[in-house]
Parts: structure tokens; C-alpha cells; sequence
């Protein structure tokens, strides 16, 4: 599976918490410690935000990671790839 793939679909979970739990991207960037700029990253899958920034993140909305199997991408994941 594609890495870029990945780290969108990390993101997306990461924003579907997010606003779950009511929190704008400011509120979330304060309580991880992150500026918002940072948090947009995060919630974009960015490649260039590095490691620590996606646990802040995660410790912040009270979550963790875990490794699964991949799924199949669905079409628009796979359009995106090409975008």
C-alpha cells in the first residue's frame, strides 16, 4: 500500500476525531502544543510533519495508534494518489 495513502487516511481519522470531540484545529493545536499550521499538516497526511507531531496529536484527542491490515483503497483515494 501506498505511503502517501497511509498518512491521508491518518489524517482523516485524525480530523473525524477531532471534530467528533467538538474541537476547532486551534483548541486542538494548544492542547498538544503544536501551532494550528502544524495541526492542518497533521489532518492533510502531510509526509513532512514528522512523527512526534502526529503522537501530540493522538495523545491530545486520547487516542493511539495501532497497526492493521490495509484495506483496498476505494476510487477516490486511488484519484487522489494521482492528483
Amino acid at each position: 500500500m501506498d505511503y502517501l495513502l497511509l498518512t491521508q487516511r491518518l489524517g482523516q481519522q485524525i480530523r473525524a476525531r477531532r471534530l467528533n470531540r467538538g474541537l476547532t484545529q486551534a483548541r486542538l493545536a494548544d492542547i498538544a502544543g503544536l501551532t494550528r499550521q502544524k495541526v492542518i499538516a497533521v489532518e492533510k497526511g502531510s509526509i513532512s510533519v514528522g512523527m512526534t507531531a502526529y503522537a501530540r496529536v493522538l495523545g491530545a484527542l486520547g487516542c493511539e495508534l495501532s497497526v492493521v491490515p490495509a484495506s483496498m483503497p476505494t476510487l477516490e483515494e486511488v484519484q487522489g494518489v494521482f492528483e
